[in-house]
This record gives C-alpha cells, structure tokens and sequence, in this order.
C-alpha cells in the first residue's frame, strides 16, 4: 500500500530552499574570509548562518498567514506543563552525553577533564557569554524551523522513525559547509576522520531524541535538549570516535524508552482547520 501524498510537499520543498540558501550562503562567505579562527570579521556571517532554519520558519509563517491556511495538524501548541518537561528533558539529555563519555572512558576513551571545559568557558569569554552562544547559535537558531516548522508537515505522511532517518540526513547535509569554516568544531573534526563521519552519522538519532522532545513539550522541550547535548559534549570536550559512538548508543536507548513511554493522546493534536492557533508551524 503506497503511503498518503504530503499535502504540505510545496510547503517543505520552499522550507528547506530558504533555510539551505541562507544558511549556505552566509557561510561561504564566512569561508571566503578565512573563518572566524583567522579573521574575526567572519564570526557574524559563520553565526548568521545558523539562522538559516529560522529564515525558511519565517518564511513559512507569512506564506500560511496570508493564505489564512491552519496550522499543520501535528503541530505542538504550548502548554504550561511544558515548562516542567522541558528542564527535565534537558537534565535527561546532559546526563545522556555524559553518562556516556564516562562510559567511553572505561572503555578506554578519554576522561573528564574539569581543566578543559573550564578552558571552553573562558574561550567564549565568559560563563554568561558561554551560555548565551550555546543556546542562540544552535537551539534556539535552529529548533523553531527543523522541529516546530519542518516535523509537523513530514509527519503528515511520515512516521516517527523515518522523520528520524530523513531529517537527520538533512541536517547532516546542512551542516557541510562548516567542514570547511575554519574556527569550527566541525573543522577541527575534520570531514573524512571517523570523528567527522561519526558526527554526520550522529545527526540521526540526535534527530530522534529532540523529535521525541518536541512531540512531548514542543520547541521549548526541543531547544532544551538540543542545547543540553551540544553544552554537555563541549564543556566535556567530545571528539573522540569511542565516545561519540557510545553517546549515539546513548541517544538510541533514550528515544526507544520516549516512544515506549508516551501515553496516548500526547503530543500533537490536531485543530479544527476553521481554528487556527498560535504555533511555530
């Protein structure tokens, strides 16, 4: 039996257009200047890219708003229990990154070294700094588009997992460019490494896991997990393969136990089309 046609395809097609163009397009210049490691100058077109998501969201909402168009049926609107899910959602997450390094540790990977994420904080210029660029620059840069804008129109036609498998390749393929950026942890990887090949894999079950956030406390819980796990794997300096494998078995185990766990009539629900609500859809 053939699976139903995506009713929301045009939507997602311009999506992924504006988000790739802006985001790509930032970034090449970024490179052009040498990255931020060579010249500071490239640091506001390397952050603006992250924005990218952002732009193809935005995009999407004037487009729906004008054509008075509800909002997607999968959408999650906001709800005050959100915002005790979300802080336990972060604290699950960290504590899957760093359950997981110790894990690496035993068997045989690097340990956790205090010195090195307090030389991460001091870096950024700062704990305040520090945090305020972890949380712009990914989460919440990106979470409004891939999550509140992107998943609700694949789940139109798509399961869960799929929406893992596609999206996640996705994101992996956006994030290309900054192999390239000199200044970025993705540089530092290197893309051919098996660290740079474990982060592109890695981008499906980190999928998995914020999906299954946001289904549970919407973009809120999404951009709490998404900056508890890239706050986490930097303070505790992540590179190394046996770690990065481990973190992803991690993750696995998590989204198999969030999808075990989630009650019927949870997550998204859908609204009278003649109603349209306040959503990031």
């Amino acid at each position: 039996m053939s699976a139903p046609a995506n009713p929301h395809r045009g939507d997602l097609i311009l999506f992924m257009a504006a988000t790739f163009t802006a985001s790509w397009a930032a970034w090449a210049v970024a490179i052009a200047l040498g990255g931020p490691a060579a010249n500071p100058a490239a640091l506001v077109p390397h952050l603006l890219g992250a924005f990218g998501p952002m732009v193809g969201a935005l995009v999407l909402r004037i487009r729906r708003a004008r054509r008075g168009a509800p909002v997607p049926e999968h959408a999650v609107r906001f709800r005050p229990a959100h915002l005790v899910g979300a802080p336990l959602l972060l604290v699950l997450a960290s504590a899957t990154v760093l359950g997981a390094v110790l894990l690496a540790h035993v068997a045989g990977g690097p340990g956790v070294s205090a010195e090195g994420a307090l030389a991460a904080v001091q870096g950024s210029g700062g704990l305040a700094v520090f945090l305020v660029n972890m949380v712009v620059a990914g989460p919440l840069a990106e979470e409004p588009g891939w999550r509140g804008t992107a998943y609700p129109r694949l789940r139109a036609s798509m399961g869960r997992f799929r929406i893992g498998l596609v999206l996640g390749v996705i994101w992996a393929v956006w994030h290309l460019p900054l192999f390239f950026l000199d200044g970025t942890v993705q540089h530092q990887l290197g893309l051919l490494s098996p660290s740079g090949v474990l982060f592109a894999v890695s981008s499906i079950p980190m999928t998995m896991l914020v999906c299954c956030a946001y289904e549970r406390a919407g973009v809120l819980a999404a951009i709490a997990v998404h900056f508890a796990t890239n706050t986490t794997m930097v303070l505790l300096g992540v590179h190394a393969p046996v770690a990065q494998a481990m973190i992803m078995g991690f993750q696995v185990i998590v989204v198999a136990v969030l999808l075990a766990t989630q009650r019927r009539g949870s997550g998204p629900t859908a609204e009278p089309a003649a109603r349209p609500q306040p959503a990031v859809g």
